[in-house]
């Protein structure tokens, strides 16, 4: 008969686990590792010794409030002959003695959270549970150490914001091994209304990625729960701040867990993504946050963006709109839930914007599936499929209430972009999504997608009269300007057109300011082939008080042809980026040394700025908090004086 342990205590070599498990970022003063994969502790006994078969040792692993091996969240073994890495298993490694080193393994597909292991009558240990990338039997197995890097272990990154003319790159601190950050993204996950109403089940759920990504695509905003970040596109920040403040998602993160998960005040689509993006690096999942320019928000589920115009050219509110760019993430993992084929990057959104099984959430889908046109698989695929292939159709609003349609050329989902892999270079993604336009695959994926508007569009594209708008490279914020109507008569007849030329300033998400600059040409001639520029100058004096935060001004050029009553609308939405912010690191940087660090701001503006604020911070440079420096004045421009601050 078999003796059980006697164990006295025991050293949980968290160190060496945790660096082995790729979690040692996270510290060493408590056990983190990875399921699927092998940890090690030792064990010092009080009487006896270890003898190979004549020596027992029962465990049970346990994570919630309510363990039952019914629902997977208890696990009952005792010791092997070998570690058995596809279920709860332990195994002696060590040769007999008073000092016993135990090799435990979890199952690939435990639960993820907090667990106890009971170790016989006399040991109980807790450690924390992770998804595991690195292991092939895990749901979120990733097979290339690159991307493992960029996507699980990487603290900092990019969000592409602008306009898809001139995507601007805005750095993000992930900082999802900062101290305690881990612990905050648990908590999530245990105040959600799933776990209230039954944690048991809820815990079990946390087995799968395909779970814990719609939970957190909920959880992530606060519209149906005790969420992260609360939204706010229109008015003042009153309350709380600009969501231009942030640069990172620790002090969100910490601002939610210390004042009784209250939701953070504000945040904006790229904030709901890299919040995101963190908790699901934290827990293990490989993540990546992405911006589609000229995103449909399509609100009625029919794969068309209407919009509608007076006869001066300018926009009439509609419930549909396109954002100039919107963000929100993808994580990898299989989908055995689906047909093959569909493994690999899932779309996730966690801003809130429509509502999915009675939720604010959104996906995972398949970001295969979009490109497919399988608008039946789970979850949310009409609605993603939408932002990045909706059709638009624009309507003229008559002063006797009469409509007819206006040509237009706008395109949404362009230029999908995310970081790419070890550098801050932009990769275009928009392949993964979308067929090259025209391309028969295309044609397939609509058919099954049953978008015919766009196969419709394709079919009667205008071929006449052509308008688009071009800008220079002068165009800066503080500057007068010049942007251009370009006008190309491709009929064989002599054209006498109306041309409207106007401008306004516009937030990310489409919704318009007031006028900054405005032209009406009653006749424009164009002869056969002919090509005419019209331009129209924006006066700093006029727009600089009008712009938000987001830079971006709305161009729009209606054109209408008085020989055939049609007309053509371009739209271009143009950002003017703020002035560069230079850091030169002053000395050699070493670990556990201060750093120093030179900032320089140009202020490009013919005004002074005032009542400035630097703010600063990076992952494990910051120690989690942000850094601020008060100045009170910048110079203007042309005292050509750049301002720094050590």
């Amino acid at each position: 008969m078999s003796q059980a342990l006697d164990i006295d205590h025991w050293n949980l070599d968290c160190e060496f686990n945790n660096t082995d498990h790729h979690t040692d970022v996270n510290g060493v003063d408590r056990l983190i590792v990875r399921r699927g994969q092998p940890f090690t502790i030792s064990l010092y006994l009080r009487s006896g010794n270890y003898q190979p078969g004549g020596s027992s040792l029962e465990c049970i692993a346990e994570t919630g409030p309510q363990p039952s091996e019914q629902y997977g969240t208890r696990a009952s073994f005792g010791l092997s002959a070998n570690i058995d890495t596809s279920c709860w298993s332990a195994a002696v490694t060590s040769p007999p003695g008073d000092m016993v080193t135990l090799s435990i393994c979890s199952a690939p597909d435990a639960p993820i959270g907090r667990y106890t292991l009971s170790l016989g009558r006399s040991g109980r240990i807790e450690f924390i549970l992770l998804f595991n990338p690195w292991c092939p039997g895990d749901a979120v197995y990733l097979d290339n150490e690159q991307s493992l890097t960029e996507y699980v272990l990487s603290q900092d990154g990019i969000i592409f914001r602008g306009s898809y003319k001139y995507p601007i790159s805005t750095p993000w601190n992930f900082g999802q091994f900062e101290s305690g950050i881990l612990d905050v993204c648990l908590k999530i996950l245990d105040m959600n209304p799933k776990y209230m109403a039954n944690p048991g089940k809820d815990c079990s759920g946390r087995r799968n990625p395909i779970y814990v990504s719609r939970v957190l695509s909920a959880m992530v905003n606060c519209n149906d729960d005790k969420g992260v970040v609360l939204g706010k596109w229109t008015g003042g920040y009153e309350g709380g701040v600009s969501p231009m403040f942030w640069r990172g998602s620790v002090e969100i993160l910490q601002n939610w867990d210390t004042h009784a998960c209250q939701p953070v005040r504000y945040g904006q689509c790229w904030v709901f993504a890299a919040v995101a993006c963190t908790v699901f690096r934290a827990l293990g999942i490989p993540c990546r946050v992405v911006t589609n320019y000229l995103s449909a928000h399509d609100t009625n589920s029919n794969l068309v963006i209407e919009r509608y115009i007076d006869e001066n050219g300018q926009p009439i509110s509609s419930g549909d709109m396109i954002w100039n760019y919107h963000c929100w993430v993808e994580s990898w993992m299989t989908r055995p839930d689906l047909k093959s084929g569909f493994n690999g990057w899932q779309a996730s959104d966690p801003t809130p914007q429509e509502k999915s099984e009675g939720v604010y959430c959104c996906g995972p889908i398949p970001v295969r599936a979009i490109k497919e046109g399988e608008l039946t698989f789970k979850y949310d695929a009409p609605f993603v499929f939408a932002e990045v292939n909706a059709d638009v159709i624009t309507f003229m609003k008559k002063k006797d209430g009469s409509t007819s349609n206006v040509t237009s050329a706008t395109t949404v989902g362009q230029k999908i972009s995310t970081k790419s892999v070890g550098s801050d270079t932009r990769e275009d993604i928009t392949h993964l999504y979308k067929y090259p336009e025209g391309s028969d695959e295309e044609r397939e994926a609509f058919e099954k997608a049953k978008h015919e508007n766009k196969l419709l569009q394709r079919q009667h594209q205008n071929q006449g009269l052509h308008v688009a708008i071009k800008v220079t490279s002068d165009m800066r914020k503080g500057c007068d300007f010049d942007v251009f109507a370009v006008v190309t008569n491709n009929t064989l007849s002599d054209k006498l057109c109306r041309l409207v030329f106007g401008s306004c300033a516009v937030s990310y998400n489409g919704i318009l300011g007031e006028n900054c600059g405005f032209k009406d040409l009653l006749n424009v001639e164009l002869s056969p082939g002919a090509e005419r520029r019209v331009p129209l100058r924006l006066n700093y004096s006029k727009y600089g008080g009008l712009l938000t935060e987001d830079n971006l001004i709305r161009l729009a050029v209606l054109l209408f042809d008085y020989n055939t009553g049609e007309s053509t609308l371009a739209v271009r939405n143009i950002v003017l980026d703020n002035p560069e912010i230079k850091i030169r690191v002053l000395g050699e940087p070493k670990e556990n040394r201060k750093l120093a660090a030179e900032i320089t701001l140009q202020n490009p503006l013919p005004e002074p700025l005032e009542n400035c604020c630097f703010h600063i911070e990076g992952a494990n440079l910051t120690g989690g908090r942000v850094i601020s420096e008060r100045l009170y004045k910048f110079p203007v421009i042309f005292t050509n004086r750049e301002h720094r601050r050590n």
